[in-house]
């Protein structure tokens, strides 16, 4: 895949003009447009814990002071399709706009539960390839990475997926995803398959290439605290985990070291609800969360990559060494299969289940 350096020189360049006195302070990004005094107020779910903090301080109290528009947030269930579409149709809207996944950004477009926020996706400078459409904005990237123990392996840990299904080289405790989502990915990529041949997965391959590595998993993972607390305690030597849950763990002080080598990266970002009341509201706010200033500053609070590529012009380069859309990281990530994961996830979930219990 190309590096930063390509996708940037994809997207048009304009200058960002901030606006002066408290404006300024807030970003700059369409303060020409949202930067007045205006009444309302919009509800955002998110998923809360430090994402939502990290938000709060980012997004939702800049908005506030930019355009006079109050962000009430609440925190919503990991998986919110039941609750987007009793909202919808009851037309008894508790949320104005969450967050979402490409994939599951897809499949509730399939669904007509996302609300066309009318953007203009190449009007909108910096942006990487993908993190934007006409009614949704990406406001950060995470990455399914391969971590490993630095105290069992010292600087010669596992460097790709083949290593780390080759346990005769690199013996040690593994542990893997309890979803189909990045695992087998990994599985394919283990196995030799090019990135650029990944998708439509081959499933039979990629089960075959579980097969082989199943035997050796002392633990299958099914949410991110786990993850981290597994590479804190020094349960597993290995892991495939989420960048900024492997960060977490280097943070707290753990021997941990992250490989960035095909990585799948994803995207989350903002939609508006289906019939929202207060969709123009909305609108303005995602268009408020593509600001580069914004995005730095959320970036300094969680260790997910920017959207917007100009945001590393006010990151610093120890800061950006550990997030996936720095230039270096960003270059070795594969994109995970958003179409393809909007279509798959049932049945192949369902398979990936049956595997487990064989």
């Amino acid at each position: 895949m190309g590096n930063v350096k390509t996708a940037v020189k994809k997207i048009s360049r304009r200058h960002f003009v901030l606006a002066a006195g408290s404006l300024a302070a807030a970003g700059g990004l369409g303060l020409s447009r949202i930067g007045y005094a205006a009444e309302g107020r919009i509800t955002v779910a998110d998923p809360g814990g430090a994402w939502g903090a990290a938000a709060r301080k980012a997004f939702y109290d800049p908005f506030e002071k930019a355009s006079g528009i109050r962000v009430a947030s609440v925190a919503r269930e990991a998986d919110p399709l039941a609750q987007i579409k009793a909202q919808i149709q009851t037309k008894s809207y508790l949320w104005d706009v969450t967050i979402a996944t490409p994939y599951a950004r897809i499949l509730l477009d399939k669904l007509d539960l996302i609300e066309p926020a009318g953007l203009a996706p190449a009007s909108f400078d910096g942006m990487i390839p993908g993190s934007i459409t006409d009614s949704w904005v990406g406001v950060d990237v995470y990455a399914a990475i391969l971590a490993y123990n630095t105290k069992t392996f010292g600087d010669k840990g596992p460097q790709s997926w083949a290593d780390f299904w080759n346990v005769e080289a690199f013996p040690g405790r593994r542990s893997l995803r309890k979803s189909p989502v990045d695992t087998l990915e990994a599985a394919l990529l283990a196995d030799g398959v090019s990135p650029k041949d990944l998708y439509p997965l081959d499933l039979d391959r990629a089960f075959k290439s579980l097969d082989k590595i199943k035997p050796h998993i002392t633990a299958w993972w099914g949410g991110g605290a786990q993850s981290t607390q597994m590479l804190q305690s020094g349960e597993v030597d290995m892991i495939l985990l989420w960048n900024g849950r492997a960060q977490a763990a280097v943070d707290g002080g753990a021997p941990v070291k992250v490989v960035w080598n095909q990585g799948l990266y994803g995207i989350e970002g903002f939609f508006i609800l289906k019939g929202s009341p207060r969709a123009e509201l909305a609108r303005r706010f995602l268009e408020f969360c593509t600001d580069p200033l914004r995005q730095a500053q959320y970036v300094q609070e969680v260790s997910y990559g920017p959207t917007n590529l100009h945001a590393f012009k006010s990151v610093s380069a120890e800061r950006a060494a550990i997030l996936p859309t720095s230039e270096k990281n960003f270059a070795k990530l594969i994109a995970s299969g958003d179409d393809y994961w909007a279509e798959q996830i049932g049945p192949v979930t369902q398979r990936f289940n049956s595997w487990l219990l064989k």
